[in-house]
């Protein structure tokens, strides 16, 4: 258990190189690998973090292996003791030539790796030993359109097609695919095998709607998957019967996973937050309320559109946090969740990092009343970040105040995480995350 949970905290974001070999190969060390140092800081002391768990889905995998964003909430937060740092061991796999990335990276009940790897050529579901990596099964997924551009920059904004894939309470994968579909695949000794599939093509992709379904997440209830689209769409598919129903939310674009708690859905478009429900008879989303934010006047660098570049973080019952894109400074918001308040909804706007160099592409980390928040200001595609260019840099930690009116940064550091989901070990209270020297 232990030694999937340290690789859930140290591989957030598996990088592979094309195919798989029967002996995985270490990736090899670039040529500048010998002007870093290979071990930096001490060892940790644990000091595990108290309070009541992140609410557990009943209808996913158990909390910190499930998704990308480790639980329904989206709290980025794993239960179990990370690594400490006492002599550390790398282990790593390199799949071919070609670059690709593994976004998701979830484990099965049996400490297994579970994981989406897209390359320039392919999209594949893989089943992999998280001890040494070498692939046990492979499930072809349908390419994005985007691959076939053959462009870093637009393969590496794609969010769609199954970056986003959560594991169910059953261990089987919910992938929303390329084809339009939703896939439920299932996993044992023998390979993955397809246990059902919902056709959305004629919904998300008529004739004339060049769309991609970007996150597939359960309902609390379990009756229904809720789904997202880039085009902006929302809709529900009844798991029973695979009746659809959709809101189209007009002019708006969505490019980040969202959250879900026993209240609904949390969903952030390029404009504005919102909470929605399903109607009890029919499924319909139903808006429970908006809130515009400040959407800035660009795409900053740093982020792969112009708006919030953070998926809904739930904190507890109250509250749900995102990021806008203002100008100069990226702010923190903090929204009470309840569908009617008396008063404001916004509880704070909390300003972080420099003037001009301040934006955010990756969820936070969310519990109790506190958020670690990344700056990602500066970092572009990955061919134009080496010899030695970096981003901006910069982790902060906010809280909320004791009484929920406000909030006030409580540490700021200045170490570059250019771009990844910072993950927090409640076992041991360390935040995880890639860092690159200035």
């Amino acid at each position: 258990m232990k030694r999937a949970v340290v690789l859930a905290g140290a591989v957030a974001s598996l990088v592979t190189l094309g195919c798989a070999r029967e002996d995985p190969t270490p990736i090899a060390q670039g040529f500048g690998a010998g002007r870093v140092p290979a071990f930096t800081g001490r060892p940790a002391v644990a000091q595990p973090i108290p309070g009541p768990a992140v609410s557990q889905h009943p209808f996913m995998a158990r909390n910190g292996w499930n998704s990308m964003h480790g639980d329904g909430p989206a709290s980025d937060t794993h239960p179990e003791s990370g690594p400490l740092g006492r002599d550390p061991e790398v282990r790593s796999t390199a799949r071919g030539l070609l670059g690709g990335e593994c976004a998701s990276v979830t484990f099965d009940r049996r400490g297994r790796i579970v994981t989406v790897c897209t390359t320039a050529l392919r999209m594949q579901l893989l089943v992999l030993d998280a001890t040494t990596f070498r692939e046990l099964a492979h499930y072809d997924l349908p390419p994005r359109p985007s691959m076939r551009s053959l462009s870093i920059r637009t393969i590496t904004t794609d969010t769609s097609g199954g970056a986003y894939f959560y594991l169910d309470e059953a261990d089987r994968a919910v992938v929303g695919t390329a084809a339009h579909r939703i896939e439920v695949v299932g996993h044992d000794d023998a390979g993955f095998h397809l246990e059902r599939a919902y056709d959305l093509a004629s919904v998300v992709a008529p004739p004339g709607r060049d769309d991609a379904l970007v996150t597939v997440l359960p309902d609390w209830s379990g009756r229904w998957y809720w789904f997202i689209t880039r085009l902006g769409m929302v809709g529900t598919v009844e798991r029973d019967s695979g009746r659809v129903a959709t809101r189209q939310l007009e002019g708006e674009c969505i490019q980040n996973s969202f959250a879900v708690g026993p209240d609904g859905a949390f969903i952030v478009s390029d404009h504005a937050l919102y909470a929605f429900a399903a109607d009890a008879a029919t499924g319909a989303p139903t808006i429970a309320w908006r809130a515009d934010y400040d959407r800035g006047e660009r795409r900053k660098l740093g982020q792969i559109d112009q708006g919030s570049g953070t998926t809904p973080t739930l904190l507890g019952d109250e509250w749900v946090a995102i990021a806008d894109n203002a100008e100069p400074r990226l702010n923190v918001l903090v929204y009470r969740r309840q569908r009617a308040v008396a008063g404001d909804r916004l509880v704070c706007k909390q300003p972080l990092f420099a003037e001009g160099a301040s934006a955010t592409d990756n969820s936070f980390i969310g519990y109790g009343r506190s958020l670690v928040v990344e700056n990602n200001a500066g970092y572009d595609i990955f061919p134009t970040m080496m010899f030695g260019k970096t981003g901006a840099g910069g982790v902060a930690r906010v809280d909320i105040e004791e009484n929920g009116q406000g909030c006030h940064v409580v540490w700021e550091s200045p170490e570059i995480s250019q771009t990844t989901v910072p993950k927090l070990s409640l076992g041991n209270g360390l935040v995880y995350l890639y860092t690159k020297l200035p």
